[in-house]
């Protein structure tokens, strides 16, 4: 029988800025039950390892950096945890308050059948007013939608409607929980993209449910630079070509499209003041990330076209192209 009722596993490297406040408020949650904390670290330089080492309450597991997979490294965790549920946070997500643990489980323990349960994210308070808005308006999306969903809940949309099957998949392991049992048979893939949303794939597929706990909040929000947007949405849009057969960007003329009607939406639209105050600089850069965006998923929907030595210099993160 497992020690524990839950265990919340971390991936870290080099997270000094970030992993502090997310330590506290993880050893921070009001439970009527144990938990245990793992983090495993794959060769961070800046102080990370040394500060895990001085946690007393933190199960530290290092690894090379080169051992590093984002299902790899997953399947470590949960193997390593003494606990029947495991949760997940990466080192920049940090949970809102001491709830954000039991209201996971809360979700998850609604029906023995319900395999995963992933929470909301919201954006940090540095983070621009257009990314705080996107933020809200997906989880809003998703919460339009009923919170435990299945293959059998609507089995024709699911054969036929690419947006709802995708809707079934989404499942995101930066705030996230699952039945240890579960993985027993169905173990996150070994691939670096798209793990969570694989994984999560597999058990709609397998006739398992998934649920959303909008009440299970960490904040998470990422500002790219032009660079990395570029750069993820090549890699995201290559992927998901490549794991699930959508094209994200069918054409180039269609992309061309998107850039000129998103760089207008980014001067017109207007922001709702709890979000900030817009200024001029906050639309210029949305239209600049937004182009970057749209752009990078073209070339990623149509990188057979392109050079190898163009699509390696392309991705963010090189063992994308080279598996």
């Amino acid at each position: 029988m497992a020690k524990h009722r839950c265990a919340i596993v971390i991936p870290t490297k080099n997270a000094m800025a970030t992993l502090p406040k997310v330590l506290a408020k993880a050893l921070a949650q009001q439970v009527p039950w144990s938990y245990e904390i793992i983090v495993i670290d794959s060769g961070s330089s800046d102080g990370t390892k040394e500060y895990l080492r001085g946690q007393s309450r933190i199960r530290l597991v290092e690894i090379e950096p080169q051992e590093f997979g984002h299902g790899r490294t997953r399947n470590l965790g949960i193997a390593a945890a003494d606990a029947d549920l495991v949760a997940f946070l990466t080192h920049d997500a940090e949970p809102v308050d001491s709830t954000w643990l039991r209201n996971l489980v809360a979700a998850l323990e609604q029906n023995p059948d319900i395999a995963g349960a992933f929470g909301r994210h919201i954006a940090y308070e540095t983070a621009s007013p257009f990314t705080k808005r996107d933020l809200e308006l997906h989880f809003q999306n998703i919460q339009r939608h009923p919170l435990i969903v299945y293959r059998d809940l609507e089995a024709q949309r699911y054969e036929t409607d690419e947006g709802w099957r995708q809707l079934l998949h989404f499942y995101s392991d930066n705030n996230s929980i699952m039945r240890k049992s579960v993985w027993n048979d169905f173990p996150y893939p070994d691939v670096d993209f798209a793990e969570d949303q694989l994984w999560a794939q597999n058990i709609i597929q397998a006739g398992y449910k998934k649920a959303y706990a909008p009440d299970a909040v960490v904040f998470h929000s990422h500002d790219y630079s032009y660079s990395e947007q570029l750069r993820r949405a090549y890699d995201e849009s290559r992927n998901f070509r490549k794991y699930f057969g959508y094209r994200l960007s069918p054409s180039p003329v269609e992309a061309l499209a998107r850039i000129v009607r998103f760089s207008f939406e980014a001067f017109r639209q207007e922001i709702d003041e709890r979000f900030g105050i817009v200024t001029i600089g906050d639309r210029l850069r949305r239209a600049g990330q937004r182009a970057a965006l749209v752009a990078g998923h073209c070339l990623g929907a149509n990188h057979e076209k392109l050079p190898k030595s163009l699509s390696a210099r392309l991705s963010l993160d090189r063992r994308l192209f080279r598996s």
